[in-house]
């Protein structure tokens, strides 16, 4: 009975082994076939990378390591990003917090650089990761005799939630600084609008910056911020670490199986982060209790403005800042170029898939009014910017004949097709520009 029991026992633990040994078979080429045909290239042959983002997975915003608030008060910018490593390699968050290969000021390092500034929010600092990647710019500017086979330098000075006065005033502070420029590019509108409706409803001076990015920052410094938003701030940096050992995890995996499982599971670690993220912003609006005095200074409003009254001044703001800046410019003999960014919550004559509408829109989204209300009266200042000869593009309708999803996102985004849609179509402006006959006449004179 015995020999008959352990002979049982030793069967199935074959049979158990062997059932192992299939279904780890079948994953294995399962996950092979699946890496094949996402990547175009089969997994155990494929070139290792250091980069996060050649891993496949969309770490857009994401700030991979410990740090569960990366923005930090700036008393003159009002908030910048701590500086540290970026996952693309060969950027970082550098000495001034802005996304960028370079620490400022930057110095030529031979006269054959021709040195780009950006402004902006997210949308600008976007295109600057573009530019510097893919070097659309430089590539388009060879058109023009004096850019012929320069290597051009993109600085950005954009960060998410900027919006007037912060590219005013960065550009002002830089150039005190030393920062030199050949050209500037100034990417805005949707920021000065949607972000500055929230400053609105919140009796905050349209000026001040971005109340989304600013008050759980001025809530650390009082000390105000709810139990559960102290909460969220924990969990969103127990997150980050888990991402971060996880992404080497999935970076050393040497079979394909390890890849697909670690590639999801990494992938559930990031939704986890951003809806974590997004719950902090619901709890960090508590605000000071009457007898708590803020060590922060705000201007306020007494009430919330129509919005009639309150967007005819963002857009006569907008205006004068942009005014500002090209004045700034033009007197140390800098060109300054303005694009005023298209936003999918501005209807054009664009079709959008059903599967780019899944992406791009949410009903729920904070930032339609303010486009609805804003962007028409941003379109009418358009031709004042132009009488006091701004170069300013309108680039709403560029991506009007484009089949393709070019969103990335429900805010304002574009994806890789978006972005070089985007990039190109500054570029031949700023060519077509520089190449017309009135543009040479007004800067001899």
């Amino acid at each position: 009975m015995k020999k008959l029991n352990v002979k049982l026992i030793q069967e199935g633990l074959k049979l158990t082994v062997i059932n192992l040994v299939l279904l780890f078979v079948f994953l294995e080429l399962g996950s092979l076939a699946f890496y094949l045909i996402i990547n175009k290239q089969f997994f155990y042959t494929r070139e290792k990378s250091e980069n996060y983002q050649d891993l496949g997975i969309n770490l857009e915003g994401v700030r991979v390591g410990g740090e569960s608030i990366v923005e930090r008060l700036h008393p003159f910018f009002g908030f910048v990003q701590k500086p540290g490593p970026d996952f693309r390699p060969g950027f970082k968050y550098n000495n001034y917090g802005f996304i960028t290969p370079y620490d400022y000021p930057f110095e030529k390092t031979n006269d054959n650089q021709v040195i780009v500034g950006v402004f902006g929010g997210s949308v600008a600092s976007n295109y600057s990761i573009y530019e510097v990647k893919n070097k659309l710019l430089e590539k388009i500017l060879q058109q023009v005799p004096q850019y012929k086979n320069k290597e051009i330098i993109i600085l950005s000075f954009a960060i998410g939630g900027y919006k007037q006065p912060q590219q005013l005033l960065i550009l002002n502070y830089m150039l005190a600084r030393g920062q030199k420029f050949d050209l500037i590019i100034n990417i805005d509108g949707f920021n000065e609008v949607a972000l500055s409706n929230l400053n609105n409803q919140r009796q905050l001076d349209f000026a001040m910056p971005s109340p989304a990015h600013i008050e759980p920052l001025t809530g650390l410094a009082n000390n105000s911020l709810s139990d559960k938003a102290l909460r969220t701030l924990l969990e969103i940096k127990e997150n980050k670490e888990q991402l971060s050992d996880n992404l080497e995890t999935l970076q050393d995996c040497k079979l394909a199986s390890c890849n697909a499982i670690m590639s999801v599971y990494v992938q559930t670690l990031v939704k986890n982060y951003r809806e974590n993220l997004q719950r902090f912003e619901r709890y960090r609006n508590k605000p000071l209790d009457e007898d708590q005095e803020s060590v922060i200074f705000f201007y306020n409003q007494d009430e919330v403005l129509p919005d009639a009254v309150f967007f005819e001044q963002v857009a006569d703001y907008w205006a004068k800042t942009s005014i500002l800046m090209h004045q700034v410019a033009a007197a140390n003999n800098i060109p300054y170029f303005h694009f005023f960014q298209p936003n999918q919550y501005w209807k054009t004559n664009r079709k959008f898939s059903e599967a780019e509408k899944k992406i791009a829109f949410i009903e729920s989204s904070p930032y339609k009014k303010g486009v609805k209300f804003g962007y028409p009266l941003l379109i009418k200042q358009i031709d004042e910017l132009k009488a006091n000869n701004i170069n300013i593009f309108n680039a709403l309708n560029i991506f009007d004949d484009v089949a393709e999803p070019v969103y990335g996102d429900n805010c304002c985004h574009y994806n890789a097709r978006g972005e070089e849609i985007f990039s190109t179509y500054i570029g031949s402006s700023i060519v077509e520009t520089l190449t017309d006959k009135s543009f040479e006449a007004k800067t001899q004179n």
